[in-house]
Order: C-alpha cells, then sequence, then structure tokens
C-alpha cells in the first residue's frame, strides 16, 4: 500500500507554516523520516495519520484521506506517538486488546481474545500479559505500545521515535523487530528518527526533512552525504560505508 503527500502545508499557527508545501511518496517497506529539531516530521507524520487537517491532500492507494470514511482510515492506518503508555490500571493484554477498538462489539470474542495472545507471543511479551502498564521498564513499554499499534492490522504503521529515550540494545531490538514486522507483515510503515546510523542500518529509504520541507529523498546511500548532512544539520562529518556497504555518519564539528 502506497501512502502519499500532494504540497502538504500545514500551521499551528497564522503566518508560522510548520509544513511548507511536502511531496513525498512512501511504499512498502521501512521509511525514516529524518531532519533537526523543528523540521516537521512528527507534523507530517500526524497529517499521514490523518489526526491533523492540512492543506494539499494525502492519498493511500490514490484515495484521498480526508474524504475516507474515519473506520476505513483506522482499519488501514496505526499511529503509534512518541509519549510512552500512559499510567493507567490496565494489564498490558488490556491495553493491547484496546488497540482493536474499531473492531470490538459489546462484548470480546474468543477470536479477538486469540488474536492478541498470538500477538503478545509473536513479539515474545507473553509474560508481561498480566503485567500492569505502569509496572513496565521503558523497554517493555515500547514493545506494548508497538503490540498495540499492531492489534489493528494495519496495512500502514506510522511511528513516531520509537527508540526515544532506550538504550542501544533495546533501540537495536526494537528497530530489528520493526524491520521484521513490516516485512513479513508486508506493511508500509514511517518512522521518525534523529539517530543517522540507526537510520541507515534499519531503513529501507531516507527522507529530510528541513524548515518544513523535504530536502532529499531516496536510498540511504543517496541521502546521508556528508554536503547533505552539512546543509541540514549544520555539521561537519565524514561518511564512510560499513561491512554491508550502508552509510556510517562520524561527526566532526559543528558549523
Amino acid at each position: 500500500m502506497n501512502l502519499a503527500a500532494r504540497s502538504l502545508t500545514f500551521s499551528y499557527r497564522p503566518a508560522e507554516p510548520v509544513l511548507r508545501g511536502v511531496d513525498l511518496e512512501i511504499g512498502p517497506g521501512v521509511t525514516a523520516l529524518i531532519g533537526p529539531n523543528a523540521a516537521g516530521k512528527s507534523t507530517l507524520l500526524k497529517c499521514l495519520a490523518g489526526l491533523l487537517h492540512p492543506g494539499g491532500c494525502v492519498l493511500l492507494d490514490g484515495q484521498d484521506l480526508a474524504r475516507m470514511p474515519r473506520a476505513r482510515r483506522c482499519e488501514r492506518i496505526s499511529f503509534m506517538p512518541q509519549q510512552p503508555l500512559p499510567p493507567a490500571a490496565l494489564s498490558v493484554f488490556e491495553t493491547v486488546l484496546l488497540g482493536r477498538l474499531d473492531r470490538l462489539g459489546w462484548r470480546v470474542d474468543d477470536a479477538d481474545v486469540a488474536f492478541v495472545r498470538g500477538l503478545l507471543a509473536e513479539l515474545d511479551i507473553s509474560g508481561l500479559a498480566d503485567r500492569g502498564v505502569g509496572e513496565l521498564s521503558g523497554g517493555q513499554a515500547q514493545m506494548v505500545a508497538i503490540a498495540q499499534a499492531l492489534a489493528r492490522e494495519p496495512a500502514v504503521l506510522l511511528m513516531d521515535e520509537p527508540i526515544s529515550n532506550l538504550d542501544l540494545q533495546h533501540a537495536f531490538q526494537i528497530l530489528q523487530l520493526i524491520r521484521e514486522l513490516t516485512a513479513r507483515r508486508g506493511m508500509t510503515t514511517a518512522v521518525v528518527m534523529h539517530d543517522l546510523n540507526m537510520a541507515a542500518r534499519f531503513a529501507d529509504r531516507l527522507c529530510v526533512l528541513s524548515d518544513g520541507c523535504v530536502r532529499i529523498a531516496g536510498l540511504p546511500g543517496e541521502v546521508l552525504t556528508e554536503r547533505t548532512i552539512a546543509d541540514v544539520y549544520r555539521v561537519r562529518a565524514r561518511v564512510s560505508a560499513d561491512e554491508q556497504g550502508r552509510p556510517h555518519v562520524t561527526p566532526l564539528d559543528a558549523l
């Protein structure tokens, strides 16, 4: 499934545009949205999810998202915000089950229960099922948030900084999981990230935003150049290739 932005504009306050005519194509696989702070990455993701109402249009397989019934949009697109799961008197199982809220009737049937159990097993977090979400570590909470986002069985998964505040091990585990699930389920996944080397390692394509515009999009090796990093991030960097040919960025000094 393809997600596209056409001449997308958005402002939270008049005369202060956050997005300025964004044109973007996101296809199956993992696309990382990168760029400096206040570039418009999170706002763009919310527009793509249908949570904000921008100028221009967002197209899902050629259909205008704004004209799509909410229920149909929610079936196809799942959005995971950057904030951790809110404290609540709910278990992990109940929290993930809420991800299927649009599918649930007055009663939770056996099929929904079986689906959530299978999803927790797939993510290897069955042991957390009866734990309260307020008891979880940061890495565990991120895994549960991913499970909740997947509970909708989306075709499009949008994730805002899923590895923020995680240590290196948990960050690797979660990005590897996102990549594997995207391939296994044939999803179109867009992830907002700050770590350029992580983005190059785990994403199929990169999209660089700066000042509310798309500066460049393409394969990691095409996007992460010393010139682009200097122009966008105002940092002098050395870009080399790792053992698998992916770009690796070493910052040298601020410009």
